[in-house]
């Protein structure tokens, strides 16, 4: 066995054989390995194997306990060194499961046989595939879901906690009628529940495809995208605090400028965002890695893998930054509020059902030409100011009660 030079790992201490010695000579790629949870579940996958061939009695009892407590330790992650393959390499992740039957023979003893025992009734086409299934099942369960459960409850606390704050509603970048900042960050919410579900629903195939990743990628582009508009959002609403909209004050984790003194920047809704955007890339990666398999087998696995556990990686990393120390810590702006809801001329809908809507367009128009007070300008044209105080209510307003 040669050394890797550049692994730390020494030549007592390599336990992987020749069909892994020629994968690394082969794909000198991108200097990063097959992720950690797909190798994990190789060797959860060996173990299982070698257990159901002794029932079988295909295998030797006391062969089979040593592959599989050896397959155990891989999957326990105390080898995870011993897997230095390019993500990068034969479509079908052959390389890898080669290497993971030569660690684990290794381990088991001199008699214990990479291919004809540890691998015994095996194909790397079933093995491998299977490993990048259930690492991402594995990983949504574990990471991804609970991060985004954690991340919904914080919008939704803070939906309840502004249920009464209302403020300038805006659509096309431009002034609407008001709405609560609760509704709005009630919406945020709903939007990381729908995520969820849609990660929960994505199933299984046949090896002949990879559509269900392909799915799964896609239902996690959707999150990304979601954490995309609410991050922006958030990041719009916080800009300022004097010269922007100023309706929130996120929280201050750190000097925004190395020379403007004061300055604080919306750091955690960029990270979120920088990252949304990575996994919009993967995404298209994925797409692409899906839509090539021919005929029996897909063979762009191991590209498909690395990316999918990438985005959901960073994506639950990402939710959980945004909920700990972003959402939690976010605050109303409520003199900022108010301004901009007592400000924005589309409050004149509500004058539409009194006066009609080439009136209210009059005194929209007069107000922003003249820069008057929407009120002052509906009395000037004859609005009764009883009428115009009982249907100019903004929290009915934003509550949709007009």
């Amino acid at each position: 066995m040669s050394s890797l030079t550049g692994m730390g790992i020494t030549e007592q201490e390599q336990l992987w054989g020749g069909e892994t010695t020629k994968a690394i000579a082969n794909f000198p790629i991108s200097g990063e390995r097959v992720p950690v949870p797909v190798i994990r579940w190789l060797g959860r996958i060996k173990g299982a194997a070698a257990r159901v061939n002794a029932d079988l009695g295909q295998l030797d009892n006391g062969l089979a306990d040593r592959i599989a407590s050896a397959a155990d330790r891989v999957a326990e992650g105390e080898f995870d060194d011993q897997f230095p393959i390019d993500v990068f390499q034969t479509g079908s992740g052959t390389s890898s499961n080669m290497n993971a039957n030569e660690v684990i023979a290794n381990l088991a003893g001199d008699e214990a046989h990479p291919n004809d025992h540890v691998n015994m009734g095996q194909s790397s086409n079933d093995v491998f595939p299977s490993a990048a299934h259930l690492a991402a099942l594995a990983e949504c369960t574990d990471d991804l879901l609970p991060a985004l459960e954690q991340l919904e409850s914080s919008l939704q606390a803070k939906a309840d906690e502004f249920r009464d704050i209302v403020k300038a509603g805006r659509t096309h970048l431009m002034d609407a009628v008001p709405v609560t900042l609760g509704q709005e960050f009630s919406g945020y919410a709903a939007q990381v529940r729908l995520g969820a579900r849609r990660v929960r629903n994505a199933p299984f195939e046949a090896h002949g495809n990879r559509d269900a990743l392909v799915e799964l990628s896609g239902a996690l582009k959707v999150i990304a995208v979601s954490l995309t508009k609410i991050a922006n959002d958030l990041a719009l609403m916080g800009s300022g605090p004097r010269a922007g909209i100023g309706e929130l004050l996120l929280p201050e984790l750190q000097k925004g400028s190395s020379i403007m003194p004061g300055k604080v920047n919306p750091v955690i809704p960029e990270v979120v965002m920088q990252v949304a955007a990575q996994v919009i890339g993967n995404d298209a990666a994925i797409t692409i890695g899906g839509l090539e398999g021919n005929f029996e087998l897909n063979v762009r696995v191991p590209l498909i893998a690395r990316n999918l556990l990438q985005s959901i990686h960073l994506l639950a990393a990402a939710a959980r930054a945004f909920a700990e120390r972003c959402i939690d810590g976010v605050r109303a702006n409520e003199e900022g509020c108010k301004r901009s809801a007592e400000s924005t001329l589309a409050a004149a809908t509500a004058l539409n059902p009194a006066i009609g809507y080439d009136k209210a367009t009059e005194i929209v128009k007069e107000a922003a030409e003249s820069g008057r007070m929407l009120r002052d300008v509906a009395l000037e044209k004859g609005v009764d100011p009883e009428t115009y105080d009982r249907v100019m209510d903004l929290r009915k307003m934003a509550q949709g009660n007009l």
